[in-house]
């Protein structure tokens, strides 16, 4: 196992960025920037040994500055939406930024993918090489309460995984949830769409949600509907059956705040296959569906309509206004520990 630092620009505030190279012995390499702690590229042979990156991003620290599609990023204070862009804790309504129609997405104006994380440790053992970031979020920070201490850990294996794993504490109550955004194409991104990607998600219910994709509080069986991935299904043989395409939390099996099975991933034509685990009780299949061809990625690659799919392991979306959802409330004195494994192979 081995790493590398390199420099990989400055922010227009001036702020120095590094860039993160892990690889494994087998040749797995991912690369890492402590902006947004974003994964800016894995690369994965398929059958035959030949390695190709698998995630959308980009070549450049200023296109992830200007970015609002989370490329890779690390998502916080809070994945996914929060309804009418407020909740209410111990009697107490905070509001938050409305950055998406009057609901709140993925952190706000400035969530945790566009601030400059420091980093802790870059090295490397016999078995894993790994990146660790943290960042202090202040309290008010995008309407927050708390001043919320978090680290981000990449870790590397020679068993050809990827972990990700994220610790917080906080001095105030507040809310937490956080996930990786990448978007993944195993055939190699700019390869085209992900509609032939066949995959399972061990997840038997899902959240229902209304029209501005806010849960109603309540869920439902995926039996009968496009969102039953229980067997192994390509992403595209149902996908026309839903508006844009799938942007649909699933309910894991298994128990919350212990390692799972979440999904299987593989890509006919090039076997790669990507294996996911997590302690999240959630998953949030996203597949690129407002991709149109005018973000121009990596390799000057166009990235179009369903060019890349994410899977999101997370709390459920909006659960600070929804008592019925497991809880993501975060008190002083206690640690949030959150961790997802990515395990590739190919056959």
């Amino acid at each position: 196992m081995n790493f590398h630092t390199e420099q990989f620009g400055r922010t227009p505030e001036g702020e120095e960025v590094f860039l993160y190279t892990l690889t494994s012995a087998k040749g797995l390499r991912a690369r890492i920037t402590n902006y947004g702690a974003i994964l800016v590229s894995l690369e994965a042979p398929d059958r035959h040994g030949k390695l190709d990156d698998i995630t959308l991003g980009f070549e450049s620290l200023d296109k992830y500055v200007a970015q609002r599609v989370y490329f890779g990023a690390t998502v916080g204070r809070y994945a996914n939406r929060i309804g009418n862009a407020r909740f209410v804790l111990d009697g107490v309504e905070y509001k938050l930024a409305a950055n998406d129609g009057p609901n709140h997405l993925h952190g706000g104006l400035k969530g945790f993918d566009k601030v400059v994380w420091k980093p802790v440790e870059v090295t490397a053992a016999e078995d894993r090489a790994w990146a660790k970031l943290s960042y202090l979020s202040k309290d008010g920070e995008e309407g927050y309460p708390g001043n919320l201490q978090c680290t981000i850990t990449y870790t590397l294996t020679n068993d050809d995984e990827l972990q990700i794993s994220y610790e917080a504490q906080t001095d105030r109550k507040t809310v937490l949830n956080l996930t990786n955004h990448a978007y993944w194409n195993l055939a190699g991104q700019g390869a085209g769409n992900v509609l032939g990607h066949e995959m399972l998600i061990d997840a038997g219910r899902f959240t229902i949600v209304d029209q501005g994709l806010i849960p109603v509080g309540a869920t439902a069986s995926v039996v009968d509907t496009p969102l039953d991935f229980l067997s192994p299904r390509t992403i595209g043989s149902r996908l026309r059956q839903l508006r844009y395409g799938y942007d649909h939390n699933f309910v894991l099996k298994g128990r919350p705040d212990t390692l799972k099975f979440c999904a299987r991933v593989q890509e006919p034509a090039s076997g790669r296959i990507m294996e996911i685990q997590t302690t999240e009780p959630g998953v949030q299949l996203y597949t690129g569906n407002f991709l149109d061809g005018s973000v121009v990625g990596k390799g000057g690659k166009a990235y179009g309509k369903h060019a890349g799919f994410c899977l999101e392991t997370q709390h459920y979306p909006d659960s600070p206004n929804k008592p019925s959802f497991p809880s993501t409330v975060l008190e002083p004195g206690k640690k949030f520990a959150s961790t997802t494994v990515h395990k590739f192979s190919a056959k």
